[in-house]
């Protein structure tokens, strides 16, 4: 103890740290409850150091994500392979951050480092279980959603040779799909246009979004779009369990073939996807397959064309066998026919001709009594006609003018019609009705 006064002042007595921490170490080390204990947690920047020691940060959340617990753990080096290989054989992914495990877990207090959490050993079937139960919950709320089977119903192309492809421009399964569709053994033409995007870890979702979003923006340009990679560990297929991106590959606009592990790998984009196909190659064998399935199709119809053509040629030459046969008996048959219809005709001339000449001799004779009636009325109108112009010029003559008091001058042998034509001492004669008279003119 030490005991120090100043102006005869006592101190508080107290212990050094280490002893409290030993104190500390006695309690949690004596206390069994803290020993081998089963534990839920979520890994967190989960790191391995050069001593072979795992070091992660265990915390656990709230419904609304909030950070509720944390602490230190380590798995120390001499049981770290040992939990590793456990882990992967079973999941098929080695241990990583952001995991949910249950282990079981001693808490270990140490006077000089503190508080560590020892993880001692883990059970793989319940991180098995919440990755199943997160791609489940995916999946009903994609269903509850309406979208879930948006993609699958879209009519697929009969022969798709336009393909949008999204993956990785160095990737082996890119690779392994461009050699398999352009060296098919058929001939097939089919044009491509890769959309690069990180087909692994956290750039995963966002660059396969963009490459979806660039695609859309040509939609017309494309018949259907492929989503591939190689294979890899289960692990890296975490990124394609993700709602997002299942629900945009759902509701795309153009069927999605998804073709992004082995067989044995399962994920909520090969939930929602026209087509989910176990490899790059089998995507490729896919679209030949449609392509030789259309030309198929195309040969059969050849080959019925071809049969139905021969057939009517066949039935064309025996009905122009069979009325090439008929011609001589059918022009004889015509010809008979024609020769009785020309004597029934012949027989009949002289008949009608009689007929048509009476009726033109009536018609003939209604004609001259029309002319002579038309002559007589036309005789009449012209003789009224001369009357009353003899009656006008009767009327109109000298002798009529002088019946009726008029009297005509007359200057030797001419008729004055104008004073102006006479002259002073002129000698005239007034000619009247019944007698002339002389005059002079003054």
């Amino acid at each position: 103890m030490i005991n120090t006064a100043s102006n005869n002042e006592q101190l508080p007595q107290g212990m050094t740290l280490s002893a409290f921490n030993a104190r500390i170490e006695r309690v949690i080390s004596g206390e069994p409850i803290l020993q081998n204990q089963w534990v839920i947690a979520e890994t967190s920047g989960l790191r391995l150091n050069r001593s072979g020691h795992c070091y992660t940060e265990l915390i656990e959340k709230d419904e609304r994500g909030t950070t509720i617990a944390k602490v230190d753990a380590v798995i120390w080096a001499s049981n770290y392979p040992y939990l590793y290989y456990k882990f992967k054989e079973a999941t098929g992914q080695p241990l990583a951050s952001d995991m949910k495990v249950l282990i079981k877990v001693t808490a270990n207090f140490h006077r000089q480092y503190g508080l560590k959490i020892v993880i001692n050993d883990i059970d793989p079937s319940y991180t098995m279980g919440d990755m199943a139960r997160q791609r489940l919950e995916i999946i009903n709320r994609l269903k509850s959603e309406g979208i879930y089977d948006l993609n699958k119903l879209l009519p697929f192309p009969d022969v798709p040779q336009r393909i949008a492809i999204i993956s990785a421009a160095g990737a082996a399964g890119y690779g392994d799909f461009m050699n398999q569709l352009n060296s098919n053994p058929y001939g097939l033409q089919f044009y491509t246009c890769l959309f690069n995007a990180v087909m692994q870890g956290a750039q995963t979702v966002p660059t396969v979004l963009a490459a979806l979003d660039r695609i859309n923006s040509h939609i017309d340009l494309f018949d259907c779009v492929v989503i591939i990679r190689g294979g890899g560990a289960t692990s890296e297929l975490n990124s394609f369990d993700n709602y997002d991106l299942a629900a945009n590959v759902a509701q795309f606009p153009i069927p999605v073939i998804v073709g992004i592990g082995h067989e044995r790998d399962t994920t909520v984009l090969d939930e929602v996807a026209a087509l989910r196909v176990k490899t790059p190659t089998a995507a490729a064998e896919h679209l030949i397959q449609c392509g030789t399935t259309a030309l198929a199709r195309l040969n059969e119809l050849q080959d019925a064309v071809v049969a139905s053509v021969r057939d009517t040629v066949a039935q064309a030459r025996e009905q122009l066998a069979y009325y090439t046969s008929m011609i001589p008996a059918t022009a004889h048959r015509i010809i008979d026919t024609n020769r009785i219809r020309l004597d029934n005709h012949a027989r009949n001339i002289p008949l009608v001709a009689n007929n048509l000449m009476a009726i033109q001799r009536t018609r003939l004779e209604r004609a001259i009594e029309r002319i002579g009636d038309n002559i007589a009325r036309a005789m009449q109108r012209e003789q009224q006609r001369l009357q009353a112009l003899d009656d006008k010029a009767a009327l109109l003559s000298p002798a009529g003018t002088l019946r009726r008091g008029y009297s005509l001058v007359k200057l030797g042998d001419r008729y004055i019609s104008t004073a102006t034509d006479l002259q002073p001492g002129d000698q005239v004669t007034l000619q009247f009705a019944a007698d002339d008279a002389q005059a002079t003119i003054n």
